[in-house]
């Protein structure tokens, strides 16, 4: 059982949207997803006490499991709701968020660092370059397919078709991950978070989604912190390739958030090149 307590949980509850039922703009699916990510079936029995919809079985979890845990799983949150709010322009509420930081380093017992409310500021800010595709560790034949979509991700950006820049976008991270996880899976198969089977053994890169990619690349080194965070906000946005995730979030791209995305693909193919220090 967690120490978070009642006033605690007033500022997730805030900050998550947790009133309308749901939290953040999570679907079904990606809900499942990011807890399985921390081995937890939340769409269990065991999280039903309150009831099924996301957030009243996000109460149930963060009643019963240990501080270390839930903090580690909201402080992700955190995580995903700062980057919706810069990808969307939006107030981030500042008092609420830097509050909700404070409690997440109570339960997981680490120093909260003073800048870090500066860090999206100082990242979106950040000029970075697209290095030269053929750095990137990808098959010599898909060089040019890779080229090809950085250069439509432009052209889409600069005719305003902003939800084609973010799928794009998306859909040259997941390539490069991919690229260099098999370039060395080694390295891949043995981080701490790589995605498991049933039975306990590394599943195979064509079973791992685009999270996965992320949090395993920020694991061993090739994805600073910063970006993880931000790929994961530009990962969201590309699962609204499909109509009804889009429907059901209400998401309706601008420039600011496919300016943000296209810096995210910037960052993380700068670091996966090794040109970001």
């Amino acid at each position: 059982m967690s120490s978070i307590t009642d006033s605690e949980k007033r500022y997730f509850e805030k900050l998550l949207g947790m009133s309308s039922g749901y939290v953040l703009d999570y679907t079904d699916p990606t809900f499942d997803e990011f807890f399985k990510r921390h081995n937890v079936n939340i769409h269990g029995s065991k999280y039903q006490t309150y009831g099924t919809s996301k957030a009243k079985r996000l109460r149930a979890f963060w009643v019963q499991e240990q501080d270390a845990l839930v903090g580690k799983v909201l402080g992700e949150m955190l995580d995903a709701y700062e980057a919706i709010c810069a990808l969307n322009n939006s107030n981030t509420e500042a008092l609420a968020l830097q509050k909700a930081r404070e409690i997440i380093a109570r339960l997981t017992g680490t120093p909260l660092p003073s800048a870090q409310a500066e860090a999206p500021n100082d990242f979106l800010q950040t000029e970075f370059s697209i290095p030269s595709i053929q750095k990137l560790p990808i098959e010599a034949m898909a060089v040019s397919i890779i080229e090809s979509r950085v250069n439509e991700a432009r052209t889409a950006m600069a005719a305003g078709a902003y939800l084609s820049t973010i799928l794009l976008c998306g859909s040259v991270l997941e390539a490069t991950l991919l690229g260099a996880a098999q370039k060395e899976p080694a390295r891949f198969n043995q981080s701490a978070v790589s995605p498991k089977s049933a039975e306990g053994s590394v599943k195979r890169f064509h079973e791992w989604s685009l999270a996965q990619f992320i949090d395993v690349a920020c694991d061993i080194g090739l994805l600073k912190p910063d970006v993880k965070k931000f790929s994961h906000g530009l990962r969201d946005f590309r699962n609204y390739i499909h109509p009804y995730e889009q429907m059901m979030s209400g998401f309706s791209p601008d420039e600011h958030t496919a300016k943000v995305c296209f810096q995210v693909l910037k960052a993380a193919l700068a670091s996966v090149a090794g040109e970001r220090k």
